[in-house]
């Protein structure tokens, strides 16, 4: 089945807000077995909108629309495709009963400009919205003669748009379109560069891929994705077999699976040993809590931690001698070593993790460049300490920082 998305919005083309929907809306019509084939974002006029939905009837079976249904005067996607599909916009009361009740739910009166989200193109099915008041519309076009084909409008504001799909729209996609088995799996894995990981394992897989297997690389700051895919009914065998080919290359460099994130495995390896965790930054200033802090159940094992941005919070909460600072300065071996102790045995904690280094872009110096750093970990059989550079902006410094640090965390772990 050939699906289409067009994502409308001026504050899409403006960069001020961020298309969510293009991932999400991807990826849950990806796990029913249905490949978006092509997606866009246009601005809210006519001209743009009814030119994307006009090339989507000549070519998809299920077109997808988000934004532009709600009350205001730049909210005309349901007016521009009526029209261009030839049908008229007719009120529809369980609509308007819908509104109504919204509003007196609050106590607030309806707005008379609510009035344009009652009106639906004509013989459309209507998804009420459970979290807002814009209704969803589905339209059969009939212009594809011998086959389906569906139009589908939803709401712009993910919270009204990913329930009404999950609970409404899904079910007409299994009643209509027959999908085909899909599966897809993602191997996560740090340490590697995209380059090197592909070297690594492509010839492995080859045998795989002339059989079917998709092979798909997204490299992020720190980490590099491994994506099998396949369709039909050799699927998962096929996806299997590649997934024991990549494990047995990469082995440890594999730190999680399709939705784990390197703080959500370390998080459940603690939870799993029942040990505790203590954190000692100076550069990443607190972005290694922050992400362990994101995942439920982390108040079980994360103990503490300390931001010792500053010479004198070195000293005072976690016990670096001056005269280290001094022979060696902040950024060193020493330095993270005795972050490291003095955050672990002030917590009390299993392990410990410290940070020092230089985010830049000022500050470095032909011995210690920017993007040098120290990451320490500590536990009851003694301490490492590793120097590395992460030669980035201060943003992807502190996240790629972050992330080396867990990772030495969940491979002591492991």
């Amino acid at each position: 089945m050939n699906v289409e998305i067009i994502n409308t919005g001026s504050e899409l083309m403006l960069g001020r807000v961020l298309n969510t929907h293009h991932q999400w809306l991807s990826r849950r019509l990806a796990d029913l077995g249905h490949m978006v084939t092509r997606q866009v974002a246009v601005a809210d006029t006519g001209r743009d909108i009814q030119e994307a939905v006009r090339e989507s009837l000549g070519r998809a079976d299920l077109i997808i629309t988000t934004g532009g249904l709600g009350p205001t005067s730049d909210d005309i996607t349901r007016e521009l495709i009526a029209e261009l599909l030839g049908r008229k916009l007719v009120q529809n009361r369980d609509v308007l009963a819908h509104i109504d009740q919204f509003f007196a739910k609050r106590n607030r009166a309806r707005p008379a400009m609510t009035n344009v989200e009652t009106m639906v193109p004509e013989g459309a099915l209507v998804f009420l919205n459970p979290t807002g008041t814009a209704p969803g519309l589905a339209v059969e076009t009939g212009q594809k003669p011998g086959h389906k084909q569906w139009l589908v409008m939803l709401p712009g504001p993910p919270r009204e748009l990913r329930p009404m799909f999950d609970e409404l729209v899904i079910p007409l996609l299994k009643q209509t379109f027959a999908a085909e088995l899909f599966v897809c799996r993602t191997l996560r894995t740090t340490g590697i560069g995209e380059s090197r990981v592909q070297e690594m394992i492509e010839a492995g897989l080859q045998p795989l891929v002339v059989r079917g297997l998709g092979i798909g690389y997204c490299a992020r700051p720190g980490a590099v994705d491994v994506r099998l895919t396949a369709s039909g009914t050799v699927a998962p065998q096929l996806v299997r077999e590649g997934e024991a080919v990549v494990q047995s290359i990469m082995g440890p460099n594999i730190y999680g699976f399709d939705d784990d994130e390197m703080e959500s495995v370390v998080v459940r390896q603690l939870m799993e040993k029942k040990k505790t965790v203590a954190l000692a930054e100076s550069c990443t200033g607190g972005h290694i809590a922050n992400r362990i802090t994101n995942i439920p159940g982390a108040s079980v094992v994360l103990l503490g931690g300390v931001v010792s941005y500053a010479n004198a919070a070195k000293e005072n909460l976690l016990g670096v001698r001056a005269e280290t600072l001094r022979q060696h300065g902040a950024v060193s071996e020493p330095v993270a070593r005795e972050m490291v102790l003095g955050v672990r045995e002030r917590f009390g904690s299993d392990y410990a993790l410290a940070v020092t280094g230089i985010a830049g872009p000022g500050g470095g110096t032909p011995e210690k460049p920017v993007g040098t750093v120290f990451i320490a970990l500590a536990w009851s059989g003694g301490v490492e300490v590793e120097c590395l550079l992460n030669p980035w902006d201060r943003v992807t410094f502190k996240d790629v920082t972050a992330t080396q640090a867990l990772e030495r965390l969940r491979r002591r772990l492991a």
